[in-house]
């Protein structure tokens, strides 16, 4: 009986590292489909309201096309976060054909220059870690919550372990 034990023990641990190995893949997936180094975004503040609110979650492609105003990009230029803005001007440099971007959120005042790091005063184009080309709205609250409230994060995770771990199959 207690080899019985174990070995669907061992079984459940293979699953679930199946399913995470599997969720790697599709991200992976992703990554390699859509050209961009982070697939998808979620809005973490309101700089883009009404278009998108906080907990939007934004779907990214990165094509080789130029940048154009009026396009939404998700940008990080060493932060922690990205951000999620509009780009509302576009300097190509007629030599390199590389771009200078200016963005900006839509519910703010002001353009993002006081955000760019090392007081640029453009963006550069390898900044660009995706074009927004569709949303679901409020989806990304999940995450949103779990990363505000650890503690919440971490009884989600202990219940679904406990999930795996007991399932009889």
């Amino acid at each position: 009986m207690k080899s019985t034990q174990i070995r669907q023990f061992l079984y459940q641990a293979v699953s679930l590292g199946m399913i995470i190995a599997s969720a790697l893949m599709v991200w992976k997936g992703l990554i390699c489909i859509t050209g961009s180094e982070s697939p998808v975004v979620v809005v973490l503040t309101g700089s883009m309201e009404p278009g998108f609110k906080r907990g939007d979650i934004l779907f990214l492609y990165m094509s080789k096309d130029p940048i154009r105003a009026g396009e939404i990009v998700v940008f990080n230029d060493g932060r922690k976060v990205p951000i999620v803005h509009r780009v509302i001007e576009v300097h190509e440099r007629r030599d390199t054909r590389e771009a200078d971007i200016l963005t900006k959120g839509d519910a703010n005042d002001m353009d993002d220059r006081v955000l760019y790091t090392s007081s640029q005063h453009w963006l550069q184009q390898k900044y660009i870690k995706g074009r927004a080309v569709g949303f679901l709205p409020y989806v990304g609250y999940v995450t949103i919550i779990m990363t505000e409230k650890p503690v919440i994060k971490y009884i989600l995770l202990s219940a679904l372990g406990l999930l795996v771990i007991t399932s009889k199959e």
